[in-house]
């Protein structure tokens, strides 16, 4: 582990990267309606008079549960990444209508904020006495860590200090709190998120403070004695007396580096290890890194959808046993796609790794962008893989947090595309974009893609650094890129030869006006789920680059499960397709049972079938147009090992 000691890769700031393309058109539709419609729903939710010190506290306006709490408990949260989502847009396109309206918001958070620093609606408006005594389920610091998230991306992107200045006081509070002296908490929070959002803002303020502090958070979660038994002792309450009576739901079952499973609440985990992957980094800490590794393991080999989804129960919006992925019930919150494509992003802040930013981009554009409708009006919360035609996406939530959480991703998307360490520049990521990348030495690399990916494989990418200078650029080979080609100045390069954990490492002397062409086959190609995964026997799933495809009744009709593959799709057939602005849809040979069975509910011969042709689209833009089934894992049929 010597290596990634003088490897710390950190992702570029959302504004060093301007989009086009696919990504760029998602933002788009961002800046066109998602940010003002998140507001305006919170608005309509009563969030804003929640924050509002002139107007009357609103009360309890969402019940309380079983839990003892309230969805709107979380409304700070809610706000928080509305505004960094805003602040994103803005840098897109600038609307002064819409900072206005976060600028207003703000203000009243700097109203709302107590002398001491701390700051929540819910704990200061509704049940003022009830601060800091139920950290387990209650989200003080969840709220905390959103809102330090919003007030970094607000102040990169408009210089506005405000929000930044009001979350550092908090943040200086919580120091205060926590921590092993004499009268402080020995605490954390219920639901992870605050450990990620302190390195944002200690990275941005440049103040380790912040950083020590989310490493508490993480060295001090799970150690005994336990502190959430102990916390609901001093309250009052039966320490076993909760929803899902196991510390397992918030990974909080064990110090985080004897974990070897990953369990429970699909977001949180993905947010501690997000956490705990930002450590590893800062402090170059090989013992998160090595238990990150084992839980990557356990996650990606045993519990994920092939889109990337994860979590495939509602009960505890998470983890079950393992193998255990069913498509129609699949629970695969966007919230949690998201929190993966966090993770993995993350897990190469030590240097690149392909097995890393693959599945960061599975689970970006399958699982997570799947979220968010082409018009960016509405929402999914689950994500399954399979529906009869009743699953569609909605106007909100009365748990909101899944519309503004894949807005942000992908409003600030090109932070995930490129890393930058001293000396090299890593591109996790393609697509239409230029990049403005600070190295070591004062020194600006000016780098730009021109591409169509996804729906094109070639890339070529043309180096401009303000002088000339030695340092190298690290290209992701997907696993999947059988036959990839690379160039450079038009001259080919051997990539077996350059090619280190599955990244093309070209170290040169670069010079102004250098090019890079980079060529991935996107070819069809069928993946098999592990025997044991019971729910996709005998069915086989499409994949081109790194997109999920799936059948709808729009291209196919009804009875989706009477498709079977009956050849290679390698061959299929590509369209552009305008009512998904230009996607690439795959027409592919297939057999298809006849609606000929007639009233029997039984009988003792099997449906005939017939040669035909299905339309696949990619995953993540179903439920666009008309609505109707949807199916991701279709019958092998000939396509099936040993047929």
């Amino acid at each position: 582990m010597s290596d990634r000691e003088s490897r710390q890769f950190r992702p570029l700031p959302v504004p060093n990267v301007e989009l086009g393309g696919l990504f760029g058109a998602r933002q788009d539709a961002i800046c066109n309606s998602t940010a003002a419609t998140l507001l305006d729903r919170c608005v309509e939710a009563g969030m804003i008079q929640a924050i509002d010190v002139s107007q009357p506290s609103p009360g309890i306006v969402i019940p309380l549960q079983t839990w003892s709490g309230s969805t709107q408990m979380f409304w700070d949260s809610d706000l928080g990444k509305s505004i960094e989502t805003i602040a994103y847009s803005l840098y897109r396109r600038p609307n002064a209508e819409l900072e206005a309206r976060a600028d207003a918001i703000i203000d009243m958070y700097e109203k709302l904020q107590q002398e001491d620093g701390y700051l929540n609606a819910w704990f200061q408006r509704v049940q003022p006495g009830r601060r800091w005594t139920n950290l387990r389920d209650h989200h003080e610091l969840y709220c905390a860590g959103h809102l330090i998230e919003a007030a970094v991306a607000y102040y990169q992107a408009t210089g506005k200090r405000k929000l930044l200045d009001i979350m550092s006081r908090f943040a200086d509070y919580m120091i205060t709190v926590f921590g092993h002296g004499e009268g402080q908490l020995r605490g954390y929070c219920g639901h992870e998120e605050v450990e990620l959002a302190l390195v944002k803002l200690g990275r941005v303020t440049g103040e380790k403070k912040y950083l020590d502090l989310a490493k508490y958070f993480i060295d001090e979660r799970g150690q005994e004695p336990h502190f959430f038994t102990e916390e609901a002792i001093r309250d009052g309450r039966d320490p076993k007396n909760f929803v899902q009576k196991t510390y397992e739901y918030s990974q909080s079952h064990l110090p985080v580096r004897e974990q070897t499973k990953v369990v429970g609440h699909a977001v949180r985990a993905m947010y501690l290890y997000s956490g705990m992957a930002d450590i590893a980094t800062e402090y170059n800490d090989d013992t998160l890194t090595a238990a990150l590794e084992t839980l990557w393991n356990d996650l990606t080999t045993k519990q994920m959808y092939v889109t990337g989804g994860i979590g495939p129960a509602a009960s505890n919006e998470g983890f079950t046993d393992y193998y255990d992925l069913p498509n129609e019930s699949a629970y695969a919150e966007t919230c949690a796609s998201v929190g993966l494509v966090f993770w993995a992003n993350r897990m190469l802040g030590r240097g690149p790794n392909r097995r890393y930013a693959d599945i960061m981009e599975v689970a970006l554009y399958n699982g997570a962008m799947a979220g968010l409708s082409q018009d960016g009006k509405t929402f999914f919360y689950e994500n399954p893989l399979e529906s009869a035609g009743k699953h569609h996406r909605w106007t909100w939530h009365h748990c909101p947090c899944c519309p503004p959480n894949i807005a942000r991703l992908l409003a600030s998307v090109g932070s995930y595309m490129y890393a930058a360490a001293d000396n090299e520049i890593a591109v996790h990521l393609y697509g239409e974009s230029k990049a403005r990348v600070p190295l070591a030495g004062g020194l600006t690399v000016q780098l730009s893609q021109e591409t169509r990916y996804p729906w094109d494989g070639a890339i070529r990418f043309e180096v401009n650094p303000d002088r000339n200078v030695k340092f190298a650029l690290s290209l992701r080979i997907p696993e999947w890129a059988e036959g990839a080609t690379l160039a450079v100045n038009g001259a080919p390069v051997d990539l077996a030869t350059i090619t280190v954990d599955g990244y093309a490492r070209i170290e040169r002397e670069w010079k102004a006006g250098d090019s890079v062409d980079l060529t991935l086959p996107l070819i069809p190609r069928t993946l098999f789920a592990n025997p044991k995964v019971r729910q996709d026997a005998g069915r086989a799933a499409l994949m081109r680059g790194p997109l999920v495809y799936c059948v709808e009744t729009t291209d196919n009709g009804h009875d989706l499960n009477g498709i079977s593959l009956s050849s290679d799709p390698a061959s299929a057939k590509a369209t552009e397709i305008a009512a998904l602005e230009g996607a690439v849809a795959l027409d592919v040979s297939v057999m298809r049972e006849e609606a000929d069975w007639g009233s029997d509910l039984y009988r003792t011969t099997p449906p005939k079938s017939v040669a035909s042709t299905a339309r696949f689209v990619p995953y993540h833009l179903w439920d666009n147009r008309d609505p109707g089934e949807m199916l991701v894992w279709i019958r092998a049929g000939q396509m099936q090992r040993g047929a």
